[in-house]
């Protein structure tokens, strides 16, 4: 049996690890936590031109990241340097 990794480099990691793992299997190593969960997220959605989009698409995949991720952090990167 493998133990349970200390982290996960991504998310993807950790779904491939549990989805060919038994968690009943690593009972004994788990540990009782407590977390705050924000569920207010919210979602704005902006459309965008078919070949800008699919540009970001590409751009995202390049770099391991999903469009959303991206386009969040170029939008971060670039309202930091207007403000």
């Amino acid at each position: 049996m493998d133990l349970i990794p200390e982290e996960f480099e991504t998310l993807e990691a950790a779904a491939e690890f549990w989805d060919t793992h038994s968690l009943a299997d690593y009972w004994d190593q788990t540990a009782t936590v407590h977390f705050d969960v924000e569920l207010q997220r919210r979602v704005f959605l902006v459309p965008l031109e078919w070949s800008l989009a699919n540009r970001l698409m590409a751009a995202a995949r390049r770099q391991g990241l999903t469009a959303e991720t991206l386009a969040n952090l170029w939008l971060n990167e670039h309202l930091q340097q207007v403000a």
